[in-house]
C-alpha cells in the first residue's frame, strides 16, 4: 500500500463551508461544469487579474500562532503612566472569557432585528445608563468610535444647531487632549470652521463669531478646573459647551452636566478595556434631552412588544444617514458595541462602591507620589488633580535624563513642554500598586542624586479640592449595578443575556453588503495576549516593533489585494475610511490649486454613508441615476461629469454594485471621471467578491476603503468594532492621515481617529486570516462566495424574483429578492424578516438598497447543508405567503403577521389562532431539534419613539406617568 503525503490541516478547508461533494452538487444546480466556468460567466474578463496574488504561503493554525507569538514578543511591556486618555486597566477574567472571547457575543450582528438581540440591547442600556449617570446628563448614545471623533461629532452637532448665522469659530481649550484637537482640526477644516485654541481662563466668549467651545476635565496636564463660570458665560453669549471627561474621575469629581455642560464626550477604555495600542475602545457622547433628535450614533430605547411586555430596540434617529443621505448630520454607520458591552459589564460587576474605590486608591497614590516628589524638591504644578501630576523640570537635559532612567526601569512617562518649560506628566491607574509608586520615586531620586524617600499607601487621604469640585450626587443606583458582584451571579447574568441573542454560533446570517463570515478561533486568540493588549498608543515606537511588523506586512498585503501603492490603517470604521479617502482626494485637488473641485457624483443606489461622508468632507453631492436593471446610468453619468467638469472632485462607486452585479461598464465609467479631472473613490463594502479575481486598481479606482470587519474576518461584535483602512494610488499617498503625537511614516495630514493606527489590537485578526489563507486561499474564498450566492439564487428564483443579474444571468456574491408583490396580500418584507426568526434565522438585509426587498449574502463560510436549511425556510415562508394570497389564511391573523412566536405566546391555555402551535414554532424538523426562541414578540417601534426611555428604568414605573413620557416628533423609521 502506498501512502501519499500532503498537508492534512489546511486552514482554507476550515474557512470555506462547502466540501468537494457540496461544491459539485451546487455547480450542477447552478448549471455549469466547473467553478472556473461560473467565474468566467460572472466576472467580466476585462477586469480579471492577470496573475495570482503575491502573498505569503498559507500557514496552518499551529504554524501561524507560533510565528505570531514571535512577532508579538517584539513588543516591550513597560509600565505606562503616559495618560492622555489611555490607561492600563484590568478586564475581569469572567468578562474576558464569557464576552470578549465568546463567539455568542462577538459574532452577532448590529441589532436591527431587535427581537433576537435583546441581550446586547440590555447590555447597551446598561452602558448608556452608566454614561448618563456619571456625566450628569439626560441622554447618551450606545457608543462612538473614540474620544476624538466623539468630540468632533459634537462640533458638527452644535454648529448645525447654532442660531448665530455667521458663527464659524469654535473655541478649543489648549488643555484638550492633543489627539482630540488633531481630529477636531480634520473635521472642522472642510466645513470652513476655524478652531480658536487658547486658555479657557482668558478666552473672549463675547466674540460673535464663536458658536461653541470644548474643555477637558481633568485637563490634559491633569489639572482639575471648575468650569461652571465658563459655561454660564458661554451660555449668556449663545455658545454650546462640550466637556471631554474621564469617566473614572467622575466617581469623585462633580459631573460636567451639573456644571451646565451641553454635552460630555470621552472614552470608556479605562472601564476594563485593554489599551491595545490605541483601540478599539468605546467612545461616548452624553447630552441634554433637548438634543435627542440630533445626537449622532445609536440610542437604545425601551418599547413594548405585541404582548405588551418590555422590549429594547434602537430608537429615534437610528441609521439616519441611510434615510437623509446628503442631509445627514453624521456618517456614523457602526458603533463599538462589543467594547461598550465590556465597559458596561465592568460597571455591573464592580458596582458603584468598587469603582469609586478604584478611583479613591488612584487619587491616594497620586497624592502619595506628589508628596514624595516634593520631598525631592520637584515642582508639581497642579493645584487640584485626580490621577495625573505635572512635574516642572529645570532643563531639557534633566528631562532627557529622567526619560533615560525611566526607560531603563521599563517605565514610560509623558514628556512635553509648555511655554518653553520642560515637563513630565505622570498618570496613575487602576493597576498601580504602592510598589510602582516607589519605583517612580526611585527614578527621579537617582537622576537628582538623592536618596529616594520611602512611600506607603495611607489608610485614608484628605481630598483637598474645592468643595464645588467634589461629587455629591449618587450614580449607578439601579439594581443592575448592585446585584451581580459575585462571579457566579455575574456569569449567570451574562449567560442569560447571551441566550437572548442569535449569532453566527446559531445559524447563518445572510446579510447582503455586510458579509457575516467565519471569524476563526485561531484568528481571535492573539487579541487577548498581553503583548497585543497592554501597549499604550503613544509609547515610543521602538517598544512596539511587533506592531510595526504587523502594520508593515498588513499594509503590503492590502496593497497587493487592492493593486494600490499605499495604505493607511488609521480609520476605525468603514465610514471613517470613506471620509479619510475623500479627504485624500480633496488634499490632492487642493495641492494643485483646484480648491473649487468639490462635486461628488454618487449613484442613487449608493450606501447612505457615501453622500453623508461627502458632505462632511465639504463636497456637493450630485446624484447619478440608475437604469431599470440596477446599473449606473452611463449616459446620465457622462452628462453630469461633463456638466460639472470644472468642479468635479470625484465619483463614489461600489463594486460589485450595491445590487450585487459586476457592471460591465465600470472601466469606462472610471475613465470618464478621469477624463474630466476627477478621481474615483470605490466603496469597499463588496470586496468579498473581488479579492483574487479583480481589484479596485484594475477597474480604475484611485482610492478605496476596506471593511476588515467584513471581507477580512474581524467580527462585527454585535454592531462594532469595525476597521476601515484605505488604499490609494501613489499620487494620493501624501494625503493619507497622519497624527500629531506619532510620526506615522512621515504623513503630515491631520488625523481622522484618535489613535495613530486606529483599532490596532484587532488588526491581528485580519493578519491571521491572510497568513493562514494565502493568496490561493483568499482567491478560492471569493470563488466559493460567488458559488454559494448563485446556488441560493438558482434555488429561490422560482419563488422570489431576483431583481438584478449580470450579463450572463449571474449574481456576484449577493442578490436581491423582490418581496414587493406580496404587498397586494398585505404582507410586508418585515413580516418575512420576523417569520425567519421562527425558523432560527436572522433576516437578510431588509429594504436596502431597494425598499420592500431582501438582500442575501451567504459568504463562503456557509456549508451546502446550512444553505439548504436557509433555502428550505425561505421556500416554506413563500408557501405561507401564498396561503394569504389565495385566501386560505386570514390577511391579518396569520403566521407572518404574528411572527416571531415566543414560548410565552404558545404556552397559553386557550390557543385561538387559526394555525397550530406547532406550525408557529416548529415549522421545520431542524427548528424542532435546535430551536432558538425569540425572547420577545414583535416590537412596537413607534411606541418606543413616542415614549423614549433609554436608561435602566422599569417601564412599569413610567407607563402611567404621563409627565415622564418624552413626546418625540415623527422621525424616520428603519
Amino acid at each position: 500500500m502506498l501512502l501519499k503525503t500532503k498537508p492534512a490541516d489546511v486552514f482554507v478547508d476550515r474557512h470555506n463551508g462547502p466540501d468537494d461533494a457540496g461544491v459539485a452538487e451546487m455547480l450542477r444546480v447552478v448549471g455549469v461544469e466547473s467553478l472556473d466556468q461560473l467565474i468566467d460567466e460572472t466576472v467580466p474578463a476585462a477586469i480579471r487579474l492577470k496573475k495570482p496574488l503575491n502573498l505569503p504561503k498559507a500557514l496552518t493554525e499551529r504554524a501561524f500562532l507560533a510565528k505570531f507569538k514571535g512577532i508579538a514578543e517584539k513588543n516591550q511591556l513597560f509600565k505606562n503612566y503616559i495618560g492622555l486618555g489611555y490607561h492600563p486597566t484590568q478586564l475581569p477574567a469572567v468578562i474576558q472569557r464569557n464576552i470578549l472571547e465568546n463567539p455568542g457575543w462577538y459574532t452577532a450582528y448590529t441589532p436591527y432585528q431587535a427581537e433576537i438581540a435583546q441581550g446586547r440591547l440590555e447590555a447597551l442600556i446598561n452602558y448608556q445608563t452608566m454614561v448618563m449617570e456619571l456625566t450628569g446628563l439626560d441622554i447618551a448614545n450606545a457608543s462612538l468610535l473614540d474620544e476624538g471623533t466623539a468630540a468632533a461629532e459634537t462640533l458638527h452637532m452644535f454648529h448645525s444647531l447654532s442660531k448665530k448665522k455667521n458663527a464659524t469659530r469654535y473655541f478649543v481649550s489648549e488643555q484638550v487632549l492633543p489627539q482630540t484637537i488633531d481630529v477636531l482640526r480634520t473635521r472642522a477644516t472642510p466645513l470652513g470652521i476655524e478652531l480658536v485654541i487658547g486658555d479657557h481662563r482668558t478666552a473672549d466668549l463675547t466674540d460673535e463669531s464663536l458658536f461653541g467651545a470644548i474643555l477637558q476635565y481633568p485637563a490634559a496636564d491633569g489639572a482639575v478646573y471648575d468650569y461652571t463660570d465658563f459655561i454660564t458665560k458661554a451660555h449668556e453669549h449663545s455658545l454650546f459647551v462640550t466637556v471631554a471627561a474621564d469617566l473614572l474621575s467622575l466617581t469623585l469629581l462633580t459631573p460636567p452636566g451639573e456644571m451646565g455642560a451641553d454635552a460630555v464626550v470621552g472614552n470608556s477604555q479605562r472601564f476594563g478595556v485593554p489599551m491595545g495600542y490605541g483601540g478599539p475602545h468605546a467612545g461616548f457622547l452624553a447630552t441634554r434631552d433637548q438634543f435627542k433628535r440630533v445626537i449622532p450614533g445609536r440610542i437604545i430605547g425601551q418599547s413594548i412588544d405585541a404582548a405588551g411586555n418590555k422590549a429594547f430596540r434602537m430608537a429615534l434617529q437610528t441609521r439616519e444617514q441611510h434615510i437623509r443621505r446628503e442631509k445627514a448630520t453624521s456618517n456614523i454607520c457602526t458603533a463599538q458595541v462589543l467594547l461598550s458591552v465590556l465597559a458596561g459589564m465592568y460597571a455591573v460587576y464592580h458596582g458603584p462602591q468598587r469603582i469609586r474605590q478604584f478611583a479613591s486608591n488612584i487619587h491616594a497614590q497620586a497624592q502619595t507620589l506628589a508628596g514624595a516628589l516634593g520631598e525631592l524638591g520637584l515642582n508639581q504644578r497642579n493645584e487640584f488633580y485626580f490621577d495625573t501630576l505635572d512635574i516642572k523640570l529645570e532643563s531639557e537635559e534633566l528631562q532627557s535624563a529622567v526619560k533615560k532612567e525611566a526607560e531603563a526601569a521599563r517605565i514610560n512617562f509623558r514628556y512635553f513642554s509648555e511655554h518653553g518649560t520642560p515637563r513630565v506628566g505622570i498618570s496613575l491607574n487602576q493597576n498601580t500598586e504602592i510598589e510602582d509608586v516607589q519605583d517612580i520615586v526611585a527614578v527621579f531620586a537617582k537622576v537628582l542624586g538623592k536618596n529616594a524617600p520611602q512611600v506607603a499607601l495611607p489608610a485614608e487621604v484628605d481630598v483637598n479640592w474645592d468643595d464645588v469640585l467634589v461629587r455629591k450626587s449618587e450614580y449607578l443606583t439601579h439594581p443592575i449595578f448592585n446585584s451581580h458582584h459575585s462571579e457566579h451571579e455575574m456569569l449567570r447574568y451574562m449567560k442569560q443575556l447571551e441566550n437572548k441573542d442569535l449569532s453566527l454560533a446559531h445559524s447563518m446570517i445572510a446579510l447582503g453588503s455586510c458579509t457575516m463570515k467565519l471569524n476563526a478561533t485561531a484568528e481571535m486568540i492573539p487579541v487577548t495576549w498581553p503583548e497585543i493588549g497592554n501597549l499604550h498608543p503613544f509609547a515610543p515606537r521602538e517598544q512596539a516593533q511587533g506592531y510595526a511588523e504587523i502594520f508593515a506586512d498588513l499594509e503590503k498585503w492590502l496593497c497587493e489585494v487592492t493593486g494600490f501603492d499605499a495604505v493607511s490603517l488609521q480609520p476605525n470604521s468603514g465610514a471613517q475610511g470613506e471620509y479619510a479617502g475623500l479627504l485624500a482626494i480633496k488634499g490632492y485637488h487642493d495641492s494643485r490649486g483646484d480648491q473649487h473641485r468639490n462635486v461628488a457624483l454618487i449613484p442613487a443606489s449608493a450606501h447612505g454613508t457615501n453622500p453623508a461622508s461627502a458632505v462632511m468632507a465639504g463636497m456637493q453631492v450630485v446624484v447619478v441615476k440608475s437604469t431599470e436593471d440596477g446599473n449606473i446610468d452611463v449616459a446620465d453619468l457622462e452628462a453630469k461629469a461633463a456638466q460639472y467638469a470644472d468642479k468635479l472632485s470625484c465619483l463614489m462607486v461600489t463594486y460589485p454594485s450595491t445590487h450585487g452585479v459586476y457592471e460591465e461598464t465600470i472601466i469606462d465609467i472610471c475613465q470618464t471621471i478621469h477624463n474630466h479631472g476627477g478621481r474615483v473613490y470605490m466603496d469597499g463594502a463588496n470586496m468579498n467578491a473581488q479579492v483574487g479575481l479583480t481589484s479596485p486598481a484594475i477597474i480604475g479606482a484611485d482610492v478605496c476603503h476596506l471593511n476588515l470587519h467584513k471581507t477580512f474576518c474581524i467580527p462585527h461584535g454585535g454592531g462594532g468594532p469595525g476597521v476601515g483602512p484605505i488604499g490609494v494610488v501613489a499620487d494620493l499617498a501624501p494625503f493619507l492621515p497622519g497624527h500629531v503625537l506619532i510620526d506615522a511614516d512621515g504623513r503630515t495630514a491631520s488625523a481622522v481617529s484618535s489613535a495613530p493606527w486606529g483599532s490596532a489590537s484587532i488588526l491581528p485578526i485580519s493578519y491571521a486570516y491572510i497568513n493562514m489563507m494565502g493568496g490561493e486561499g483568499l482567491t478560492e474564498a471569493t470563488r466559493i462566495a460567488i458559488l454559494n450566492a448563485n446556488y441560493i439564487k438558482a434555488k429561490l428564483e422560482e419563488h422570489y424574483p431576483v431583481l438584478y443579474t449580470g450579463a450572463n444571468g449571474r449574481c456576484a456574491h449577493e442578490m436581491i429578492l423582490d418581496c414587493r408583490q406580496f404587498k397586494k396580500a398585505g404582507i410586508e418584507v418585515e413580516d418575512i424578516a420576523k417569520r425567519l426568526m421562527d425558523y432560527g434565522f436572522h433576516a437578510p438585509t431588509v429594504s436596502f438598497p431597494v425598499a420592500g426587498t431582501l438582500m442575501v449574502e451567504p459568504t463562503e463560510s456557509e456549508s451546502k447543508e446550512e444553505l439548504d436549511r436557509f433555502i428550505e425556510a425561505m421556500i416554506a415562508i413563500r408557501m405561507e405567503v401564498a396561503e394569504v394570497e389565495e385566501g386560505r389564511a386570514d390577511a391579518k391573523d396569520n403566521l407572518l403577521k404574528h411572527a416571531p412566536h415566543t414560548a410565552a405566546t404558545v404556552l397559553v391555555h386557550d390557543w385561538t389562532r387559526p394555525y397550530s402551535r406547532e406550525q408557529a414554532v416548529y415549522p421545520t424538523e431542524y427548528a424542532r431539534a435546535y430551536k432558538f426562541w425569540p425572547s420577545v414578540s414583535r416590537i412596537d417601534s413607534a411606541y418606543g419613539d413616542r415614549n423614549l426611555i433609554c436608561s435602566c428604568t422599569s417601564i412599569d414605573e413610567y407607563v402611567d406617568a404621563e409627565e415622564q413620557l418624552v413626546q418625540a416628533d415623527k422621525g424616520p423609521s428603519y
